[in-house]
């Protein structure tokens, strides 16, 4: 088996990592501190093509595949976890439209979301659905007009500052099949957000609920059939739990890189401190976690792009092995660093804080556990 990327996914990387240290890195502490990211930024990301990752190219699209997007969102977040993993929920949005929409559909959605006139938001988790997501109760109630939404989305990345929203709403009984999928364009009326989250990381991203009083969404507006929705979602969370995975990977290899030229530089009983056995042991150990994690990665995003019938759960796999091990490398990192790693100047403790929050959105760590053991079992039957 050749794990070697080619050389055009090479190029991708590098385009990526380029540009995210030349426009990302030397004011991702800046955004963090404002809580927002200029939205200038993404028709600049667009403009390489990273807006419409997986849309086609008839719509103004890359047409990449999932292992293309895991080395642009590993790229990206050595820059910056929150502003890359943002870029991912815009396009599983993209995919979402593009795989399951009509042609209507998607040339009505896909021009602007590839080029970042529009960003995108997904909304699926409430107050109280999350891990339970076809749990829901947003509802939207047919009208002559088209669709009548009430109910509210928690923890909305882009809440207040996009300029559409994906929505899962339900159409009809309880359960997943009375679930569909809507945009809701920013402005429409009955569309109102909450106060903007206070959160341990990911602080450069807005985060807010998205709350919907007897809003107003056009027909047209609805992707694919009614009752289809949960399936939608499901299907975008496969390769959003890749992106995040790629977008932890990403963090916890700056965190490694900032660690080993610091320990090259400070000293300690005369010497350099990665001249110490036990550090050195350290070092190793969070180099083989890491290159172990960008190999399963790697793995689980080739299944998913040929279809494999236990794609779903290699990408759950993948979500939490790589999460799980990306954070404590990078806590790791912040130890090695001894009190500057505690400092913001240093860098290692907004990776530690942004990573944190990797192990619990797209399906938490224990959600991952669950349909890993699922399809065990189901395997086993």
């Amino acid at each position: 088996m050749d794990f070697a990327l080619t050389e055009e996914q090479t190029l991708i990387f590098d385009m990526a990592k380029g540009f995210g240290e030349d426009n990302i890195a030397p004011y991702a502490q800046e955004w963090e501190a404002a809580g927002t990211i200029p939205k200038e930024l993404w028709p600049r990301i667009a403009e390489l093509g990273l807006g419409g990752i997986y849309v086609s190219e008839d719509f103004g699209g890359s047409g990449l595949s999932r292992l293309d997007a895991t080395l642009v969102f590993e790229a990206l977040a050595m820059s910056c976890p929150a502003v890359g993993s943002f870029l991912s929920i815009h396009n599983m949005c993209g995919g979402m439209i593009d795989k399951f929409g009509s042609e209507e559909t998607r040339q009505k959605w896909l021009p602007d979301l590839c080029t970042m006139s529009r960003v995108f938001s997904y909304c699926l988790t409430e107050p109280g659905s999350g891990s339970d997501a076809a749990a829901l109760k947003t509802r939207a109630e047919r009208s002559n007009d088209g669709y009548v939404l009430n109910g509210t989305k928690a923890f909305i990345s882009g809440g207040g500052y996009s300029d559409a929203y994906v929505t899962m709403v339900r159409t009809g009984d309880d359960g997943p099949r009375g679930i569909s999928a809507l945009v809701v364009e920013d402005g429409a009326d009955g569309l109102s957000f909450g106060a903007l989250e206070k959160k341990m990381g990911w602080l450069a991203q807005p985060t807010a609920q998205v709350q919907f009083d007897d809003c107003k969404v056009p027909a047209d507006n609805l992707i694919g059939e009614e009752g289809k929705g949960f399936v939608y979602a499901m299907a975008g969370l496969d390769g959003g739990r890749l992106n995040i995975a790629a977008s932890a990977l990403g963090g916890a290899q700056k965190a490694l890189d900032l660690t080993l030229q610091y320990m090259s530089e400070r000293k300690a009983f005369g010497k350099p401190i990665n001249q110490f056995q036990a550090l050195q042991f350290k070092l190793a150990e969070f180099e083989t976690r890491l290159q172990a994690s960008r190999t399963f990665l790697r793995q689980a995003a080739w299944k998913l792009d040929n279809g494999a019938h236990d794609a779903s759960k290699f990408c759950a796999m993948a979500k939490l092995m790589v999460t799980d091990s990306a954070f404590e490398v990078a806590n790791g990192c912040l130890q090695l660093h001894g009190g500057y790693g505690y400092l913001a100047d240093y860098g290692i403790e907004k990776i530690v804080r942004d990573l944190r929050v990797h192990q619990i959105l797209e399906g938490t760590n224990e959600i991952m556990r669950l349909i890993i053991s699922r399809q065990l079992i189901a395997d086993a039957a």
